[in-house]
């Protein structure tokens, strides 16, 4: 039987970092705070079934709905008034963070065409990890019959690491698959 993502945190991962870093005490050791996905929509003050397609995918991708996020002020240019929805975002906490990232890791992020693994570089300078995916075909939740528009998600993982070497040492010894840079 396979283990957990968040047993394999606790057992294995957080003694070798502890070890790796020379943490004195347990509490040292960086650990997931939370995972924010994030999708944008432009297009829905003027196309509503964009906004419900966007929330239902995202509810099946994540297990949670989203909260739709509203736009602070106008912008002429953009075609955008005050209070009209332009995104809908999703933060994971505790288990729903671990299975999710866990789908992630091991059914999502190979079934990328040409995939070579993810890029290194997109820590924020805090330990804490941005990915940006094109689509939302790659999620086995999502039926390719069933999507009126290719569109694309942000997510952000959120760590209590110091430094983005304490992040990077994290994400790989749970299996985050990086490119070599």
């Amino acid at each position: 039987m396979a283990i957990g993502l968040k047993e394999k945190y606790k057992t294995t991962v957080t003694q070798s970092l502890k070890d790796e870093f020379q943490y004195k005490n347990v509490h040292e050791v960086p650990r997931f705070t939370k995972i924010t996905i994030n999708r944008g929509l432009g297009e829905a003050s003027q196309n509503a079934k964009a906004l419900e397609s966007s929330i239902q995918e995202l509810t099946l991708i994540t297990g949670q709905k989203p909260i739709v996020t509203k736009a602070k002020k106008s912008i002429a240019g953009f075609k955008i008034r005050e209070e009209v929805p332009i995104g809908i975002v999703v933060h994971l906490r505790k288990d729903k963070m671990y299975s999710f990232l866990e789908k992630l890791i091991n059914l999502t992020l190979p079934r990328i065409r040409d995939f070579r693994g993810i890029s290194p570089r997109s820590f924020d300078g805090k330990g804490n990890y941005n990915l940006g995916l094109r689509e939302q075909l790659i999620f086995p939740e999502i039926d390719y019959d069933n999507i009126d528009q290719i569109r694309g998600l942000d997510i952000s993982i959120v760590t209590t690491a110091k430094t983005d070497q304490e992040g990077l040492a994290l994400l790989k010894k749970l299996g985050m698959p990086f490119r070599e840079s």
